[in-house]
């Protein structure tokens, strides 16, 4: 069993609490309450969570949406289970050991797993996943983040994981990746309609906004001793898209929900009632910008000049609807690695003035009419918020007013589940906005600020090009230890954030509230923690 440090899970009723680095800069989380402590542990019955925006694909190898992954974490396990306090659990795997070079790794695979397909896991089937993803061809999801010449073995029990140089988060990597049957990684296709993972619930019913998961009677294998015998779980899953806040608040108090994301004016209601939650950080307020040569944004002082020409206070109390967290980190979920207390960087104040000499400086200048424009073309930004957010709404706006003094032309262009897809890695038709990378590791963000363009393949769907940020990336990679690789990529986000490739304004507590139900949040609503309550 191993500890990895983090940030606390946040529960209602709680404050935010003191964090102490410790680590390879990450925090010592701090003492729960736990996500419930009303009503004994009753097994059977439906828990029903509700999800937004629209679900699109739930293959585990390549969907990338927060909705899809929270689908898919509830059929699929990995080698390792971290939980909310930051502990390193045995799950799929009995153990692991991690080589003196750092270039392997090697994993027991309990006995007795199965996937929903009857088929057997083992060390074949795991050497097999890795594999897959670690092939170019597949272009998935973690293609770019395992280690260069990544090569997997399995004999019996015995999982062997190589790599051509050391990478001191090896066994995190690997650890956490989601197993799928044989059949699935075959077939992608199949997956679309019904699970084949380990986990103890199955999917079995694909409708539209809906997603019906069947409880297995054969699981033996869960993190810390869970069984399908143990007390309190439910006969199933029903996950269900509801977009309206109002609408998924009024059915977690009514009953017809056991799980809900609220945000916003609505949180007020359910909190007069005392319901508890289960929280995350949320990077509501962060900002990131198409660089690609076709838009304005390209330009360094452009992305500076609109950092600088808005007010921050004002638009950071909307966004979050009046509720900020400030962000220290641009890692927000689990397992927290390299999450930093303190900011390495410097968050720039506001500065209308100066983001006017900046737009002189990058030849955007103002009209008869006071509006901007560079030969013949006027200096117009397309700026993307969720349609779902009534903040982001509000906070755009707000946003808008005042880039309009500064004479930018502001288009507020709302998005939904499957528009932020086209829009983010397709067309590529905007230039900055609310938009969020939340992930638990610098090696993930490295997929957004220095791997590959959606055009190949890559998630870098920003066009970020920085020798800077590539070369602290790179030494990252090759340190010998956690610690040293954590101190690279501090400097690799201190460069991002004051490059201006992204603008952390603020943050705010994603609450998961519980009714009639409790549960544990790290990066996704753990299945594996779900107990029905009185």
């Amino acid at each position: 069993m191993q500890r990895r440090s983090t940030p606390a899970i946040l529960i209602a009723g709680t404050a935010i609490m003191a964090l102490t680095l410790a680590g390879c800069g990450a925090a010592e989380p701090g003492e729960s309450a736990g996500p419930s402590e009303g009503g004994a542990p009753v097994s059977g019955g439906t828990f029903r969570h509700a999800v937004f925006p629209e679900v699109g694909s739930i293959v585990p190898m390549t969907a990338t949406q927060p909705v899809e992954l929270q689908i898919i974490t509830y059929a699929y396990e990995s080698l390792i289970y971290t939980d909310q306090e930051g502990e390193e659990l045995p799950w799929l795997a009995e153990s692991w050991e991690v080589g003196d070079d750092g270039r392997s790794v090697t994993f027991e695979i309990k006995d007795g797993i199965t996937f929903h397909d009857g088929t057997a896991f083992d060390a074949a089937v795991a050497a097999e996943n890795i594999n897959f993803h670690a092939n170019p061809e597949n272009a998935t999801i973690l293609a770019d983040v395992l280690p260069e010449g990544l090569e997997a073995s399995g004999e019996g029990q015995t999982l062997t994981v190589t790599a051509e140089a050391s990478d001191p988060f090896m066994s995190v990597i690997i650890g956490d990746l989601m197993m799928v049957g044989s059949a699935g990684l075959a077939d992608a296709s199949s997956l679309e309609t019904a699970s084949n993972g380990t986990g103890l619930y199955e999917l079995t019913t694909v409708a539209p906004d809906r997603y019906v998961f069947e409880t297995r009677d054969d699981y033996t294998w869960g993190p810390d001793g869970l069984t399908s015998e143990t007390e309190g779980l439910p006969d199933g899953l029903e996950v269900t898209v509801v977009t309206d806040t109002s609408t998924r608040t009024n059915l977690l108090l009514s009953g017809e929900l056991n799980a809900a994301a609220v945000e916003g004016p609505d949180q007020d209601r359910i909190e007069a009632g005392g319901y508890e939650f289960a929280g995350t950080i949320n990077p509501i307020g962060q900002m990131l910008f198409n660089e690609r040569e076709d838009r304005p944004t390209s330009d360094p002082l452009v992305r500076e000049a609109l950092v600088l020409g808005f007010n921050h206070e004002e638009a950071s109390e909307v966004v979050s609807g009046g509720r900020p967290h400030e962000l220290t980190s641009w890692i927000t979920d689990a397992p927290f690695t390299c999450f930093n207390e303190e900011a390495v960087w410097e968050r720039p104040a506001a500065d209308p003035a100066r983001a006017a000499e900046l737009l002189d400086e990058a030849g955007w200048t103002e009209g008869p009419d006071g509006m901007r424009e560079q030969d013949g073309t006027p200096l117009e930004i397309d700026f993307l918020y969720d349609a779902t957010s009534p903040s982001h709404a509000s906070a755009g706006e707000l946003v808008a007013q005042d880039w309009q003094e500064l004479g930018i032309t502001t288009n507020l262009v709302a998005m939904d589940g499957a528009a932020w897809s086209e829009y983010l890695y397709e067309t590529f038709d905007y230039d900055t906005g609310w938009i969020q990378i939340g992930v638990g590791s610098p090696v993930t963000q490295d997929l957004f600020y220095g791997g590959a363009s959606p055009e190949d393949g890559g998630l870098n769907f920003m066009g970020v090009q920085d020798e800077e940020y590539t070369a602290l990336a790179d030494q990252a990679r090759a340190s010998a230890d956690a610690e040293e690789a954590c101190g690279f990529w501090e400097q690799a986000e201190q460069v991002v954030v004051e490059n201006f490739h992204t603008f952390l304004l603020t943050g705010t507590i994603r609450p998961t509230y519980m009714n009639g139900a409790s549960f544990e949040f790290t990066d996704y609503l753990q299945p594996v923690t779900i107990r029905m309550t009185e």
